[in-house]
């Protein structure tokens, strides 16, 4: 599964050479499989976010595909750089899973093992996923609240991985309910209503957007999410900490959402005190009030389409690969 060497300007590797405790460097056989695969258009040695978020922007102007290989943070930041250059129409992200969590390539059926994903972004199978923005900033996910707060909490720790997430959590027993205002446009309610307009007055613990079902580490956040229905999917979470703690269980598995409010929107605004603000499990800050909006079908990724109501927009233009 190699490719001439007219192709190989065509496509660059952003590795994040820190994912998954230095996987990339402890791993010989590794480096020479995808080495081979793209020789000379491997990336691994950009130091922060913004860096790498800056590499994949330039690197748009010339490649028609960018292989992520990392986490859910080096995707993220990829997508980032992708939307950044305004080339999201023209450019194909793939997916290397080199990460801990591996959310994002779990809710897209991209395989795991590396050979596989090779395999994938061989055959460029595509389809356009909805993204969300927040700020500027495009992502798959945002929360709002106390998971929020312990992904803040756990940025002030040097705990890795799950175990430092873990850490973070006990802060939950001291959160309850903020009161919210919500403001919905163009959504469907819970029951299968539509709506111009919706506006909510609540308690809530935690308020979760997604365009991807998992979140962390296999977390099935939410369950409803389509990544290219056109909605954002909102789930409000109603407290206290003790009681979503006691529930983890039922909430990692996707199964206690059910029993809360749930929402699909084009758009939303939320106002409170002192909300705190994640996407991609980075934290955006402390706001008062906030405006989210889905972007449709914006982002062309290498993914399976059985897991989506989608067919691949399968591209005849040969990129060099046997």
């Amino acid at each position: 599964m190699r490719y001439p060497s007219s192709a190989k300007p065509t496509v660059s590797c952003i590795i994040n050479p820190r994912a998954a405790n230095k996987k990339w460097q402890r791993r010989k056989t590794l480096r020479k499989r995808l080495q081979k695969y793209f020789p000379g258009q491997i990336i691994d040695g950009q130091k922060n976010k913004s860096q790498t978020i800056q590499i994949a922007k330039s690197l748009c102007e010339t490649k028609q595909i960018l292989v992520a290989a990392g986490g859910d943070g080096t995707i993220a930041d990829v997508i980032q750089g992708i939307m950044d250059s305004n080339k999201n129409n023209e450019v194909m992200l793939g997916i290397i899973p080199l990460g801990s969590g591996n959310a994002f390539r779990k809710s897209l059926g991209i395989p795991q093992n590396v050979k596989r994903a090779l395999k994938l972004i061989a055959k460029k199978p595509t389809r356009k996923m909805d993204l969300i923005d927040v700020e500027g900033k495009s992502a798959s996910f945002i929360s709002i609240g106390a998971t929020a707060s312990v992904s803040r909490e756990k940025s002030k720790n040097k705990i890795p991985g799950l175990l430092g997430h873990l850490w973070a959590s006990r802060i939950l027993m001291k959160k309850s309910d903020q009161p919210l205002d919500i403001e919905l446009v163009d959504g469907i309610d819970d029951k299968g209503n539509q709506f111009r307009k919706k506006t909510l007055h609540l308690k809530v613990f935690d308020c979760v957007i997604s365009k991807t079902k998992y979140f962390g580490y296999n977390w099935r956040i939410a369950p409803k999410a389509q990544i290219n229905d056109g909605y954002l999917d909102i789930t409000l979470f109603e407290g206290p900490g003790s009681k979503y703690l006691l529930l983890f269980p039922f909430i990692y598995f996707g199964l206690y959402q059910e029993t809360q409010k749930h929402f699909k929107a084009k758009s939303l605004k939320i106002r409170g005190k002192d909300l705190a603000i994640q996407y991609h499990g980075e934290i955006l800050g402390v706001k008062d009030k906030i405006s989210i909006k889905v972007l449709p079908r914006v982002l062309k990724v290498i993914s399976p389409h059985k897991n989506s109501n989608q067919k691949p927009d399968m591209h005849k233009k040969d990129l060099g690969w046997n």
